[in-house]
């Protein structure tokens, strides 16, 4: 698509989302029709697992969770915020971002990625417990022009969603602002403690509407403060009250263990999640990253048995709690498996190594000496591309945890080397600790995978010989 016609393209959305909204105002019911008949129209092309004619019919019934779930972000969201996000993350990065991607894909032959997850910072103001980002030290950063150099590389490339982690990204917080203004076709999420959000940081989040937060909690103060330090967990419930007050987007970023399982998943919880505003819950299953590693918060097979139904009954948009989760351990079919080494995103540490994973820390290339795409064509992304996926069982997704056999042949096999400046970790030491859980999991994640009904279209991208020609989704 030229510049043109995307231009174009993107003012007759917005124009569409317009008169939408207005109808939203005169009659909720019918304008949130609209919106979904909007989204079909330009999603139409695309073979998403998503009933259309399933969708209004819950929107008309009021005691039906996806309709307060949609109530509650129109009632409570900032109309610019809202209008933003419909238009960077629905038309930019999911319409013309997909397509754009599709075709790079073919035109490069490798990995390119809906996603890339830059660390503005290796510095944080907490010192967690496990935290694999602790493993970098706290002297490392990118620059801003660095991260203004990957962003348009990756909008050439059709990439229009960014994420920020670290370290605390929000120590970098007036560079992440500046990036959201200057690319203000982007959508932008920084996953945060949330220790660092104030009065002015909610002001200039409204003011540019592209930024969402992901804010870390594992569980009430008790819990939370013995791992992230005393007071934490009431400086994120402020925090949370003033980013609700602002009409801004945010939810949770929640790592889950042997320890806190029970509690990030109880009816108490949730609702104090979606009390206080937060729009999605987004869970991480524990990695045994670095060498000082704790394997005991490894969850047991019962516990990740109980994670992946517990997690869909929460996000049940028929009689749910009205809160989108997602366990990237456990949700592996709805994106095909592991969406690593840039098939769906990759990770850019604070010193510049695009690494194919936020969990794995080994890496053959580097920003500041490579463009975007030799990072994407580097060997050990290019092996991620020939393997993918891992596993058939996508609740088997991952080339460390699950398959832990794979990761330590693709690196040895490609020369990457370890991105761990303050202990470099061996693959060897790393794949040693996951083997027992791997083994262990296999006969559970059969039971579950074989009793499960499964889309109607599999979602795949990967490389073209390695599609059912006949499901293939891109």
């Amino acid at each position: 698509m030229g510049t043109m016609t995307h231009a174009a393209g993107r003012l007759a959305f917005s124009k569409a989302i317009d008169i939408a909204l207005k109808e939203v105002r005169k009659n909720r019911e019918e304008g949130v029709v609209k919106l979904i008949d909007l989204m079909e129209k330009y999603m139409s092309g695309e073979k998403l697992d998503v009933d259309y004619d399933k969708a209004r019919e819950m929107i008309r019934d009021k005691d039906c969770t996806l309709n307060k779930y949609i109530n509650r972000i129109i009632d409570e969201i900032d109309p610019h915020v809202l209008k933003t996000t419909a238009l960077n993350l629905g038309y930019e990065a999911f319409f013309y971002g997909t397509r754009t991607i599709r075709s790079m894909r073919e035109v490069h032959a490798c990995n390119i990625p809906w996603l890339i997850l830059m660390d503005p910072t290796s510095a944080c103001n907490l010192h967690c417990t496990g935290c694999w980002a602790a493993e970098y030290g706290s002297r490392l950063n990118l620059s801003f022009e660095e991260m203004d150099n990957v962003i348009v590389q990756g909008k050439e490339l059709g990439i229009y969603f960014y994420m920020f982690t670290g370290g605390e990204p929000l120590v970098r917080k007036d560079d992440i602002i500046r990036l959201c203004e200057k690319h203000h076709d982007c959508a932008f999420l920084a996953y945060t403690n949330g220790t660092l959000v104030d009065e002015a940081l909610c002001d200039k989040m409204q003011r540019v509407g592209n930024l969402y937060l992901a804010i870390s909690l594992e569980g009430f103060a008790g819990i939370n403060d013995l791992r992230r330090g005393e007071g934490v967990f009431e400086r994120v419930m402020k925090a949370m009250e003033l980013l609700k007050r602002h009409g801004l987007v945010f939810g949770t970023s929640i790592c889950y263990t042997s320890k806190n399982i029970e509690t990030v998943t109880s009816d108490e919880f949730i609702d104090l999640l979606v009390d206080n505003g937060s729009r999605y819950a987004l869970y991480f299953h524990y990695m045994p990253v670095g060498n000082d590693t704790d394997v005991s918060l490894l969850p047991t097979m019962q516990q990740r048995e109980y994670m992946y139904t517990k997690v869909r009954e929460i996000r049940n948009m028929q009689h749910g709690k009205g809160l989108f989760t997602m366990d990237f351990q456990n949700d592996g079919e709805f994106v095909g498996g592991c969406i690593a080494g840039g098939r769906n995103y990759f990770h850019i540490n604070a010193n510049g190594d695009a690494e194919p994973c936020v969990f794995i820390h080994y890496s053959g290339a580097n920003i500041r000496e490579n463009t975007l795409l030799e990072c994407l064509k580097q060997p050990l992304f290019m092996a991620y591309r020939d393997n993918q996926p891992f596993n058939d069982n996508h609740l088997r997704p991952c080339p460390m945890l699950e398959n832990p056999e794979i990761l330590q042949r693709m690196v040895k096999e490609t020369g990457a080397k370890s991105t761990d400046l303050q202990s470099p970790e061996s693959v060897e030491h790393l794949c040693a600790k996951c083997h027992e859980y791997a083994r262990e999991w296999a006969p559970h994640a059969e039971k579950l995978w074989n009793k499960s009904i499964h889309m109607e279209h599999a979602y795949e991208n990967y490389k073209p010989e390695r599609c059912k020609k006949d499901e293939k989704i891109s």
